[in-house]
């Protein structure tokens, strides 16, 4: 391909739109356009990285005995129905009529619509396990599109699914989407891990979070360095861990607080640290009302209050409820006479002495003992994990960092085809429920975090396996015929040699030339100029490292294989599940 037949709209000031790094130089490299919010146009460059990566996921999911279908992206509103998810998924549901008055919805995931086709067609437990996936794109109505690929309201997705006829079988399924998965990303050239997870809207009995971890992910995720352990925060389980207080606690007494309203004015205010003070959560749990206590310097975990309700959804209640609560205006709620059910994290339990708040205006309450002065209802695991706290598998060192979800697998069991009534009659006869598994990938937000794992100060760093081409040949002198006729004749050899390779032929200063070159992340320059001519070599350098070499054009065939296999070897040592 020449440069200058490529549409390529490179930019040199970063569009004001773009907030994070995969964004900016996305956009700056001529790689996606927006159409409006959250919907995006892939231009050449950036479909060739996509298709890259489809082919590595596709190469793997046949390996693993997956087989390739492709469903239509609108959906009858009616399986959603069947299953409940058509109340329950929310405003990400793109919903619409057809010309008929029935309802639709656009895709933004397929257990619906291929529990139908499957339904539809097995029979037997001989047919089982039966393993689709498809390649296809997803439209999810986000309430805040932001950060370009990395939250878009239309994107590009693999979503597998397993049906097996018992529940040994099913996990075996997902063992071999749990290793596919691994093999996956260690092929893209990332550095990953795998975590658990909470199974969200999607639903099942347990999950795995595939993990880019680079520092504009938006969820955190813990992990221990001395065993395997690994979560998001917001699956991480908490170890109970109950130390017994002997002092006596004194009376409760209320004190003044005016303008005292975060835990850390509280704590300054009163002169405590702010592991004594007690923040009171007023929650909306299925329409119902609870307060949810944890300590001062601990956040609550709605995920694992959702989980200890047994609710459908937990949301933080809105002021007025609050106040109707409390009879005291927001920042001021405590547990002491709250006619609620409240709930306390376990970290609490054991202790006294706390601080709390005073359910009144500018007032807090010290000297609380909550066992005597409050009626908590049950102790829980209710808030994130920090690294004080001990691996709850090992009790080793806990340590968090930040990661961008580019895979989820899901064990499901029972929960669609049970709904959706997708049986099977096994050995005896007798009519049974499939066990599914649900295996996503997110193909796009993969091309967002190869570049927020993988940039510089000039701009992307792809990794040989996905760059849009293998290496940049830059004609530094197009005017020359000597040199220009001995780059069309490299041209040639390196597309001969199946090469995919980028001329750059365009009648621009050098400048120009290397930063667009270094804007596109691809893995090899090439430079030719009447200088490196004259000795007879061609000048390569990697685009992470900027090591400059000297290859003879001699025997160039030879010398670039070489070096092309010695940088695919650095990569591919530095990409690992951690």
């Amino acid at each position: 391909m020449r440069f200058s037949q490529l549409y390529v709209p490179t930019l040199k000031e970063t569009p004001a739109e773009a907030e994070v790094v995969s964004h900016k130089l996305l956009l700056r490299a001529g790689m996606i356009r927006k159409l409006t919010a959250g919907l995006y146009t892939y231009l050449p460059c950036a479909l060739r990285v996509l298709k890259k990566i489809e082919a590595i996921v596709r190469s793997e999911m046949d390996r693993a005995g997956f087989q390739e279908v492709l469903l239509p992206v609108v959906q009858p509103g009616d399986l959603w129905k069947e299953t409940g998810r058509w109340e329950h998924y929310g405003k990400e549901l793109l919903r619409f009529k057809d010309r008929n008055d029935r309802d639709y919805c656009l895709g933004p995931t397929h257990e619906e619509v291929m529990t139908d086709l499957v339904r539809g067609e097995v029979r037997s437990y001989r047919q089982l396990p039966l393993r689709l996936y498809q390649l296809h794109t997803k439209f999810r109505d986000e309430i805040r599109p932001r950060f370009g690929l990395m939250r878009g309201r239309e994107f590009i997705m693999k979503d597998g699914y397993s049906y097996d006829a018992s529940v040994a079988d099913a996990e075996k399924s997902y063992q071999l989407m749990h290793d596919a998965y691994h093999r996956i990303f260690m092929r893209l050239g990332l550095r990953f891990r795998a975590v658990e997870a909470d199974t969200g809207s999607i639903g099942g009995n347990f999950s795995h979070e595939f993990m880019v971890l680079a520092d504009a992910g938006e969820d955190t995720i813990a992990f221990c360095h001395n065993c395997q352990f690994a979560a998001n925060v917001e699956r991480a389980e908490v170890v109970e861990q109950e130390v017994l207080e002997g002092v006596v606690c004194p009376a409760a007494q209320a004190v003044p607080t005016p303008n005292a309203h975060t835990v850390e004015e509280i704590a300054n205010l009163l002169q405590v640290p702010t592991t004594k003070v007690v923040k009171t959560m007023i929650l909306t749990a299925d329409g119902k009302n609870v307060a949810v206590l944890v300590r001062g310097d601990h956040e609550v975990n709605l995920i694992k209050v959702q989980r200890l309700l047994g609710a459908e959804s937990v949301d933080l209640a809105s002021p007025d409820v609050v106040e109707a609560a409390t009879k005291a205006p927001v920042g001021f709620a405590g547990p002491c006479g709250l006619d609620l059910p409240i709930y306390a994290d376990f970290a609490l339990k054991g202790q006294n002495d706390y601080v709390t708040g005073g359910n009144a205006k500018d007032t807090h309450l010290m000297h609380v003992d909550l066992n005597r002065d409050a009626k908590i209802t049950a102790y829980g695991d209710l808030r994130n994990i920090t690294t004080q706290d001990p691996c709850p598998r090992c009790g080793g060192q806990i340590s968090l960092a930040k990661g961008i979800e580019v895979g989820h697998i899901f064990m499901l069991g029972q929960k669609y085809s049970t709904a959706m009534h997708a049986t099977f009659l096994n050995e005896e006869g007798v009519e049974k429920d499939m066990i599914m598994g649900c295996y996503g990938i997110g193909i796009s937000r993969i091309l967002a975090a190869a570049i927020e794992q993988n940039h510089d100060e000039h701009g992307i760093v792809f990794p040989p396996q996905i760059a849009p081409f293998n290496c940049i040949l830059l004609n530094l002198d197009v005017v020359n015929p000597e040199v220009t006729a001995k780059v069309e004749e490299i041209y040639k050899l390196l597309c001969d040699m199946g090469v995919e390779v980028l001329l750059d032929d365009r009648d621009e200063r050098a400048g120009v030339k290397f930063k667009d070159a270094d804007l596109l992340g691809i893995p090899i320059q090439l430079v030719l100029g009447k200088k490196s001519l004259a000795k007879g070599i061609i000048e390569a350098s990697d685009r992470q490292s900027k090591v400059k070499v000297e290859l003879p054009i001699a025997d160039f065939v030879k010398s670039y294989t070489d070096y092309q296999s010695q940088i695919w070897v650095n990569w591919s040592t530095q990409s690992s599940s951690l």
